[in-house]
């Protein structure tokens, strides 16, 4: 048997607002944006430079109690861990378009990690490879 998370959901505000943060600043892949007009939206979905099996799927909040969760999907906790191949070139670039990073760069045994917030409140984890022994 062989799984993997294909898709994570993000609650998002609006798609066009979502694509200009994560693909335009953040360099994400658009995979696919098709509208689904019996629904009133549309079926987006991004994915890190070079990703082969996880992508995120950009939901926009539907009604008031999707609408209150945008950006606090996990109460305040690092939502997603996005792992780089390159830690200093992506926290650089990441800065370079102005993303908030609320916590700075530190060693920890499984990498060097930072926390950065997305457009609309969620935390992640930059995680580059742990430091050479």
């Amino acid at each position: 048997m062989a799984q993997h998370l294909g898709l994570v959901c993000v609650v998002v505000r609006d798609y066009d607002e979502a694509l200009a943060f994560y693909v335009g600043k953040l360099g994400f892949t658009l995979v696919e944006d098709t509208p689904v007009p019996a629904q009133d939206k549309r079926w987006v979905v991004i994915a890190p430079p070079g990703a082969r099996e996880s992508r995120l799927l950009l939901a926009r909040a539907s009604n008031p109690t999707q609408q209150a969760r945008v950006g606090d999907q996990t109460g305040g906790r690092v939502f997603l861990f996005l792992e780089t191949d390159d830690f200093e070139r992506d926290f650089a670039h990441y800065r370079s378009q102005g993303v908030e990073f609320v916590r700075g760069p530190s060693s920890e045994p499984y990498g060097t990690v930072a926390v950065f917030r997305d457009l609309y409140g969620n935390l992640w984890d930059l995680i580059g490879p742990p430091a050479a022994a």
